[in-house]
């Protein structure tokens, strides 16, 4: 796994390149970045486009995460592309399945050979009278600065640092003998192989990591703070896999996808709606896979379900391991690490050869890339988003960021097909710029992902694009809508800007019944 310092790569001097001149720059090369380009390639054919990305191979998160175990924590009939299907029986794949089938889209679309890598943008200017941006980008394997000149920009760098993870200072760390580990930065050589190991975390990375090491490790004690929770999951699905034996690839494909968003917005739905209820039946289903033994405080938040992220495990895995003994859940905070272990404030101590820290994620919008419009310095963090996809004043600029209560790739698979569909209305046209202005007052309390209490969200609460009001400038987190929206709605609403005018003034998509049951059907895989 590659590890990237934090400090910025000096150039040397005058080594600056000529400008590649391209239709459409995207940025990144994880999931969401593949995408867009697969979504460009095919609905935007005579778009020149290339592709730049910072580590030195394609997969973004799935290929940074190497830790044992690591997997969705979506099923991937909804974490995988729209128009490619997961053929694959299992539900939640793990890293290296998801970089396959990764590597694989993005061959059969021929992107593969767009992307440029170690290449980090640093900066992005857009110049008005010349309608593009000028993207700065360092090359960090020879150390020189390259420039990039593109009409419009896809960013599609996620939401978290790559460089450094969220993790706490402790007490008593240097008295620690053994070692200490980020998920974020797993060493290739751990050996935990007879070691008695802690987890600090209740998140997707420890309830991930816990019954992948137990077993081959003396033991794995999970420490948390706070209790998550948690979903079993069938390994295999059924139901999905029936209809991939008898139908058409990408006819169960849709089906499997439709079922399984509806599957996850009406326990979203539920949840916000009957929190007590959803909560007796989380609980109850973890009761009766855990037994009567192990405490059912440890499973117990003291939060409604969804009003931070629910955690799955397949075929209850966690479960399990907690039952053979082969691993403990302590529900405590940390005094202090001793040198042999860590110690509770209730005077527990555990005993830790290793330490891992699953403790969360460092955020950062853009991958940490300058803005600036005609020379004004533009800050992405508290910035309105115009449909969640476009940057308020920022010409040009696609921004494709996933769902917090639903699979990531659903949201970026509709931004990428609603940006494309606004690049050929432009082309039709002959339109050069795109800009969404939004009313003053239209500012609400909180970020875009405010739905969500979890830690790492109120931490970077100053630093994630802003919430609005009403729509088109309010991020709902609703596939449903969405799809009405960017899938059916006109490109010209009234609100966005096209050269400086602003467009015709159409009805809403989302308050006209016939595209309301288009979509219905649409997110049903009917049509």
């Amino acid at each position: 796994m590659d590890d990237f310092a934090p400090e910025m790569v000096r150039p040397a001097a005058g080594s600056r390149l000529p400008a590649r001149e391209v239709d459409v720059l995207v940025i990144g090369a994880g999931l969401s970045g593949i995408g867009a380009a697969c979504h460009l390639r095919r609905s935007c054919p005579t778009k020149t486009l290339a592709i730049i990305e910072r580590r030195k191979q394609m997969g973004g998160t799935w290929d940074l995460f190497r830790y044992p175990g690591v997997r969705s924590d979506s099923d991937m009939y909804t974490f995988g592309f729209s128009f490619r299907p997961w053929t694959e029986p299992r539900v939640l794949a793990d890293g290296a399945s998801i970089r396959k089938y990764m590597h694989d889209t993005a061959h059969e679309y021929g992107v593969d050979a767009l992307i440029d890598y170690e290449r980090r943008a640093v900066r992005a200017d857009w110049s008005s009278r010349d309608e593009r941006w000028t993207v700065e980008v360092l090359n960090e394997a020879t150390g020189q600065t390259e420039r990039y000149r593109a009409a419009f920009i896809f960013t599609c760098t996620g939401y978290y640092n790559y460089d450094t993870g969220y993790r706490p200072t402790f007490d008593g760390e240097a008295d620690f003998t053994g070692t200490l580990v980020h998920p974020q930065f797993w060493p290739e050589d751990l050996d935990y192989a007879g070691k008695n190991v802690v987890v600090i975390g209740s998140g997707a990375t420890a309830i991930t990591l816990v019954p992948s090491m137990a077993g081959k490790a003396a033991h794995v004690t999970m420490l948390q703070r706070s209790p998550t929770y948690i979903l079993s999951v069938p390994a295999i699905d059924g139901v999905a896999a029936a209809l991939q034996k008898h139908l058409p690839a990408k006819l169960a494909y849709r089906l499997n996808r439709a079922r399984n968003v509806a599957i996850q917005r009406g326990l979203y739905k539920m949840s916000r709606r009957h929190p007590a209820l959803v909560r007796k039946f989380i609980l109850g289903r973890i009761r009766n896979r855990i037994g009567e033994r192990i405490d059912m405080r440890h499973f117990t938040p003291s939060y409604n379900p969804w009003d931070q992220r629910l955690c799955v495990v397949p075929n209850g895995d966690l479960f399990k391991a907690l039952k053979r003994g082969d691993a403990s859940i302590e529900t405590d905070t940390i005094d202090r690490f001793t040198e042999h272990g860590v110690r509770l404030k209730s005077g527990k101590e555990l005993p830790a050869d290793i330490i891992i820290t699953a403790t969360g994620l460092d955020v950062r919008m853009a991958g940490g890339m300058a803005v600036y419009v005609d020379g004004e310095p533009t800050e992405v963090a508290g910035r309105l988003t115009y449909k969640g996809v476009m940057l308020a004043d920022v010409p040009n600029v696609g921004v494709l960021f996933g769902y917090t209560n639903a699979s990531w790739t659903l949201k970026v698979d509709l931004a990428a097909e609603y940006l494309c569909r606004v690049l050929n209305h432009m082309a039709r046209r002959g339109y050069a710029q795109f800009v969404a202005h939004p009313p003053t007052d239209e500012r609400d309390e909180g970020n875009v992902m405010q739905t969500l209490s979890s830690g790492y969200v109120q931490r970077a609460s100053g630093r994630l694009p802003a919430q609005g009001r009403r729509s088109p400038w309010r991020v709902v987190q609703d596939y449903l809508y969405d799809v009405n929206v960017m899938r059916y709605g006109d490109v010209e609403d009234g609100v966005i800007e096209f050269d400086g005018h602003v467009s015709h003034a159409a009805r809403p998509a989302w308050r006209t019944p016939l595209r309301t049951a288009r979509a219905r059907l649409a997110a049903a895989g009917i049509i």
